[in-house]
């Protein structure tokens, strides 16, 4: 399961809401090979499904993510930060043993 927090989807509705994006499109997850720790998120918006997406819902917004990068990702939340620290999605994933500063790559 994936999980998103409320100011993650509040953030979400109103990129897509800017974008002009129907329901249709849905948040695509991913985990990539690369960053300083070894593997580094990716998100983006698509409407496109391929074969072996695994499909999630919480608070009423869609989250995709391929069945290899569901095994990095299983039980995170995918949140939103507009704090001190800087404004951007974030990556709360307890299966992480080691982020980088930035916290955009991480270990297992």
């Amino acid at each position: 399961m994936l999980f998103v927090s409320e100011s993650a989807k509040s953030e979400i509705l109103q990129l897509k809401e800017k974008d002009n994006q129907g329901d249709d499109f849905f948040v695509r997850v991913s985990v990539k090979a690369g960053g300083c720790s070894g593997l580094s998120y990716d998100m983006s918006f698509d409407n496109k499904l391929n074969e072996g997406d695994e499909i999630f819902e919480d608070k009423g917004v869609k989250v995709v993510c391929d069945v290899r990068s569901l095994l990095y990702l299983m039980n995170t939340t995918l949140d939103f930060s507009s704090g001190l620290n800087g404004k951007g999605f974030q990556f709360v994933n307890p299966n992480a043993t080691r982020t980088c500063g930035c916290g955009e790559s991480f270990s297992i």
